[in-house]
């Protein structure tokens, strides 16, 4: 999981027996993804991206911009299928687990090299999770690939078979290996060895010397303007027809930061994909342009990434020592019941969303329970609220004030460019204006306002955790004290409050069990806790609506990121770009 990315979203079919049965696979790809005589081998496939890579090593990268390049240079054991929620094959052909679930034997591909043509074999795998656990590469991965706090014990029993230990039960199974991209123990392990891996493929370094077992090898990369990927042909995957994959020669991603851009480029034919979801304002033109055949626009479904207002609730955070009000629960409970979350979705998201109050959304499917946390519209009550923490109009110009007679002010801030954000905080700022609190927008370019973040100088962010699992207990990050996504408090040595201890020991259990039932009904009582306490703030989740040209064929689409890209391998184009 990643902080808006947060990397990212899911509809889970068939529930958790996807994930306990051994499944086994060829060379070639699964039927659901088969393009077949639409396929066009070669050309160049456009990308509008927003969000550039700080560094090539997606251990120590978590944002969006370095899982979005690993999935398309890297590869993973086994894939998880982001449009159906099924296993796949990928690097491990097939495997079994022991009645227990403990214990899971992977069988390797045999016919595999990275892209520089040395042999990929089960010392990789162990090499990788080597470095995924060392302390000192600090990986931004470790967190979420342990079970019960501790790591997966990774042995290789020969050169092609691979053992996975895991320390207890886990839910969601095998499933958490499409979270690792395997990485090169030939290029690597030196600077594992030296502890210099956290500082290793940085943006520094030569292209040539970025290897992966994925579809394409990155060729260019100017900063600040584009990105070019290149057919990697040593890529093992072959579709039904024998011919080998990725369809497509290139992929070029242009870096712009300003989605009225993105469109326009799309609209002309510069671009073939948006990365980015559509804004709902253009939502209009773009029909008319599909009617033309010009485009077509994809629904994925409900997102499970909706965005979340939080206040810092770090202890002895700088804004809270001058206004104590800003970390207290009837704040929180005011702001929700203030917040006409239907208002918001029909102004904001032109009615392509649904209100909700929980971090569970429809678009987790078989997880979701529609009234689990219901959201509640009473501005009476949210001014009571108010009082109990404190605030109250003092001076009768219609604003609340503190206990010295300070007007009750605070700042919300989010990402600058990202229009659906900047006018739901508008709106949220103007409806809160109702029950007399003065609150300031506060745009900020997106990787200020992370290390803003990440110092605690701030009183509120409105922003998203993009989950990579459409499975709750994969994105524990977010929902653990421990956690790197506890947005409200981040990364604490143990719970600050008895709550964040009760969802701790609710949601470990939830993650361990195996019975499905059980499972649901420990989320359930887990969203309760979070929902009495109110930590994140939740108002709409919308529909994940994608665009490309109509030149593009084999998309499918997805609500987890990276949204069309994630079956790169399986995408074509036909004929030359329109520009």
């Amino acid at each position: 999981m990643r902080l808006s990315r947060v990397i990212p979203v899911l509809l889970l079919a068939g529930g958790l027996g996807l994930f306990l049965l051994a499944r086994r696979g060829d060379s070639a790809v699964s039927p659901m993804n088969l393009v077949g005589d639409q396929a066009t081998p070669g050309g160049l496939l456009r990308v509008s991206y927003k969000y550039e890579p700080s560094t090539y090593n997606r251990f120590v990268g978590a944002d969006i911009a370095q899982d979005g390049l690993a999935r398309l240079i890297h590869a993973t054991l086994i894939r998880l299928n982001r449009a159906t929620g099924q296993l796949e094959p990928r690097l491990a052909r097939e495997w079994t687990s022991s009645p227990d679930g403990l214990t899971w034997t992977l069988k390797l591909r045999e016919d595999v090299r990275f892209s520089d043509g040395t042999a990929f074999t089960a010392a990789d795998v162990v090499f990788t999770f080597q470095a995924l656990y060392d302390p000192k590469v600090k990986s931004q991965l470790d967190s979420s690939l342990r079970i019960k706090d501790k790591p997966l014990t990774v042995r290789a029993m020969d050169a092609h078979t691979v053992v996975i230990i895991f320390p207890a039960p886990y839910g969601p199974g095998i499933s958490l290996l499409d979270a690792v991209p395997i990485l090169p123990s030939h290029k690597l392990k030196a600077a594992l060895d030296a502890g210099t891996f956290q500082g290793a493929w940085a943006l520094s370094t030569p292209l040539t010397d970025i290897v992966g077992l994925g579809p394409f090898v990155l060729t260019e990369h100017t900063a600040g303007q584009r990105m070019v990927l290149a057919r990697n042909p040593r890529f093992w995957l072959k579709d039904s027809r024998g011919r080998k994959l990725p369809y497509l020669d290139r992929i070029e991603i242009q870096f712009t930061a300003d989605q009225n851009a993105d469109v326009l480029r799309l609209q002309s034919g510069d671009v073939d994909v948006m990365f980015s979801t559509v804004r709902f304002e253009d939502l209009n033109a773009l029909r008319k342009l599909e009617a033309q055949s010009v485009i077509k626009l994809h629904t994925a479904g409900i997102s499970i990434a909706p965005d979340l207002l939080w206040f810092n609730l770090a202890p002895n955070s700088p804004a809270a020592r001058h206004r104590p009000w800003l970390q207290s629960e009837g704040l929180r409970k005011a702001i929700s019941m203030a917040i006409d979350r239907q208002d918001l979705v029909n102004r904001v998201f032109l009615g392509e969303a649904v209100p909700i109050a929980g971090p569970i959304t429809p678009g987790h499917g078989e997880w979701y329970v529609a009234d689990a946390v219901p959201a509640v519209l009473d501005r009476d009550a949210a001014r009571r609220a108010l009082a109990a923490a404190g605030l109250t109009d003092k001076n009768n110009d219609g604003m609340v004030d503190d206990a010295a007679g300070k007007t009750a002010r605070f700042s919300i801030l989010t990402p600058k460019g990202s229009t659906v954000r900047v006018r739901s905080a508008e709106v949220i700022r103007e409806q809160l204006g109702k029950i007399g609190l003065l609150v300031d927008v506060v745009p900020m370019e997106i990787r200020s306002m992370i290390n803003t973040w990440s110092t605690g100088e701030y009183d509120a962010i409105y922003f998203s955790v993009e989950f990579d699992s459409f499975d709750p207990a994969r994105n524990l990050d977010f929902w653990s004290s421990s956690g790197s996504f506890h947005v409200w408090n981040p990364g604490q040595a143990k719970p600050a409050t008895t709550w964040e201890g009760q969802i701790d020991e609710l949601m470990t259990r939830q993650a361990t069990s195996i019975n499905t039932a059980e499972r649901r009904r420990l989320l359930v009582e887990a969203e309760h806790v979070l929902a009495e306490h109110m930590p994140v703030l939740i108002f709409a989740a919308p529909k994940v609506i994608l665009a490309t040209s109509a030149r593009v064929r084999g998309v499918t689409p997805s609500v987890l990121s990276p949204y069309i890209l994630w079956n790169a391998d399986m995408i074509s184009v036909t004929g030359p770009p329109a520009k």
